[in-house]
Formats: structure tokens, C-alpha cells, sequence
């Protein structure tokens, strides 16, 4: 099992009558891509300046690759790129300088900056942009140049507060994209966003937090499964829709059963139904069975997977501080 870069035990921060954490208890497996998920006022911000050392909490602890974020935080920071969800950038320097500048903040050596920046700007795609200036950027390529400059020190650990806010479709796919090549370069990336189903193309993992609390966290996989309250079965026939409905009907574990359109005009036609299956077992052998004893012509049984939506609809109250 990989080892958790980022660890929090009892993390709490208030601010006078507000507790924006609330004994946070959360592990980020290295080589993840995490997705922190929770309405505006969760913690989501607040966890991830503790995290970057931005923040001090009012109790319990941090650590990210074993150093405290209390008793090390200098050398955090060479571990962490930071991209906040409202960036500084330098609209009167060209992106080269804006580049060199942050290299020199973190004492890269002179003779690597240039094939550096070159190399980053490579990467996010902005290498013909290296003397255009900031301020004459699209929205879309200040984050991505943000992104790159959180890179200058090759930290271990990419922490993202909302990456892909106000991006247009095409921006928003190459932010993916991008987010999918880091990890498979070795970086642990940890984002927040209010986007679920993106988050669910590029997460490995999510955590989900209300009020300062964790309510869930996992791999996004376990988690849809395993909080999704029934299971969605679509079952395509080519033909005995009328004798599938009757045994649907009569089985106690299922229920909401939709035929979908177009409806079948007679018992020959081919037909899609989808009903909910609440039974907890795995097993639709015995189901599969009986609907073919009736006379159901079955081209497809299929579980539709569920989505982020669904699981933090389920998971979360609409609470708000």
C-alpha cells in the first residue's frame, strides 16, 4: 500500500465563534490525485494553507512526508507547489521573468533557471509565449503558467485550490490532461473544486467535508459504490418486455422501474428497461434466472455505475457556516 505524503490528526482551526476544521482526520496516498470536495465555507481553503504552512492551527497536528507543518515549515515548503485559488501574477513582467523570479525565490541555480522555464513552459504548453507579457495572457493560460511556476522546485506534493475556476471547455480539458501527466511523472496532487464530474475523470481519490468536518474519503471508485444507496440496473431486451415487467414487479428488491423510450409497441419489440436493485448481494444470477424462465429475451444486464453527485448529495446535509 503507498505510504500517505500528507497526514492530519485532530487538525482544527477556529477563528472566534467559527470553526472552519473541526478535528480533521485525513491521509493522502502518494501518487494520488486527490479531490477535495465541499460547498463554499467547508475548510477546504483553510486545510490546504495549514497544509502549506500559510496557516497556523489552532490544534492538533499536519505533517506532509513525515515534517510537521508546526515545527518544520521551511522545509515544507520545498516539498509544496501552492496554487491558490486567486494567484498573483506580474502582468508587467514577461512570462520568462515571471518565471526566473520565482526561481531565484526558491535559490535555483543560475546556469539551470533558462533550460528550466524552458522545460516547464514546455510542459503546460506556453513555450511560444515565453516573451509575451503576463498581462496579455488568456485566463486560461495564467493558470496554467501558475501551474507551472508552482513546479520550478520539483516539489513532491501539488496542492490546487479550484485549478480550473473560470476556465472556458477547452481550458478545462487541457487542465486535466495536464493534472493526469504530472501524476504520471511522480507527483501527488491534491485539488479542490465544486466540479464533480471533472473531479471524477481525474481523481483517484476524494474527500468529502462539510463544516469543517470529514464526512468521507476514499477512492472514487470504493466511494460511488459504496454510498450509493441502490444499485441501477439497465436491462436491454430483444423482446418479452411485458413478461420482464411482470417478474420485476414481483421481486421485492427492486424497484423504480422505468421503460425507456421509445416503449415497445408489442411483446416482440426490442426494449430498454432500468429499475433500482436493493438487495446487497452481487449475485444477479438467481434475477437473470427467473427473467428468462419468463420468457425475456435478454441482450444486456448492466449495473450503471453512479457518479460524485450522486455520492456527495448523499453524503452531505447543505450545511453552511
Amino acid at each position: 500500500m503507498p505510504e500517505a505524503i500528507v497526514q492530519t490528526r485532530g487538525l482544527t482551526k477556529i477563528y472566534g465563534q467559527l470553526r472552519a476544521l473541526d478535528n480533521l482526520d485525513l491521509e493522502i496516498e502518494q501518487g494520488s490525485i486527490y479531490g477535495f470536495i465541499g460547498p463554499n465555507g467547508a475548510g477546504k481553503t483553510t486545510c490546504m494553507r495549514i497544509l502549506c504552512t500559510l496557516l497556523e492551527p489552532t490544534s492538533g497536528e499536519a505533517w506532509i512526508n513525515g515534517l510537521s507543518v508546526r515545527d518544520e515549515p521551511e522545509k515544507i515548503r520545498m516539498h509544496i507547489g501552492y496554487m491558490p485559488d486567486f494567484f498573483g501574477v506580474y502582468g508587467d513582467m514577461k512570462v520568462w521573468e515571471y518565471m526566473d523570479f520565482f526561481a531565484r525565490c526558491y535559490k535555483i541555480p543560475q546556469d539551470r533557471i533558462g533550460t528550466l522555464t524552458d522545460e516547464l513552459l514546455e510542459l503546460v504548453n506556453l513555450q511560444d509565449k515565453k516573451d509575451d507579457y503576463v498581462e496579455s495572457l488568456s485566463r486560461g493560460m495564467k493558470q496554467r503558467l501558475c501551474l507551472a511556476r508552482t513546479l520550478i522546485h520539483d516539489p513532491d506534493l501539488l496542492v490546487l485550490d479550484e485549478p480550473a475556476s473560470g476556465l472556458d471547455p477547452r481550458a478545462r480539458i487541457e487542465m486535466r490532461e495536464l493534472l493526469k501527466e504530472l501524476r504520471s511523472m511522480g507527483k501527488t496532487i491534491m485539488l479542490s473544486s465544486h466540479i464533480l464530474t471533472e473531479l471524477a475523470d481525474v481523481c483517484t481519490h476524494i474527500g468529502i467535508i462539510e463544516k469543517g468536518r470529514l464526512l468521507a474519503s476514499g477512492q472514487v471508485d470504493e466511494m460511488i459504490y459504496r454510498l450509493q444507496l441502490q444499485r441501477r440496473i439497465r436491462l436491454v431486451l430483444t423482446g418479452g418486455a411485458s413478461r420482464a415487467l411482470e417478474v420485476l414487479s414481483s421481486t421485492n428488491d427492486v424497484n423504480d422501474v422505468q421503460v425507456m423510450e421509445p416503449a415497445p409497441q408489442t411483446d416482440e419489440d426490442p426494449a430498454t428497461i432500468s429499475f433500482g436493485l436493493t438487495s446487497p448481494s452481487n449475485n444477479y444470477s438467481p434475477l437473470i434466472a427467473r427473467l428468462i424462465e419468463a420468457g425475456a429475451q435478454i441482450r444486456e444486464f448492466v449495473e450503471e455505475r453512479g457518479d460524485l453527485e450522486d455520492v456527495f448529495m448523499q453524503v452531505t446535509k447543505g450545511e453552511v457556516q
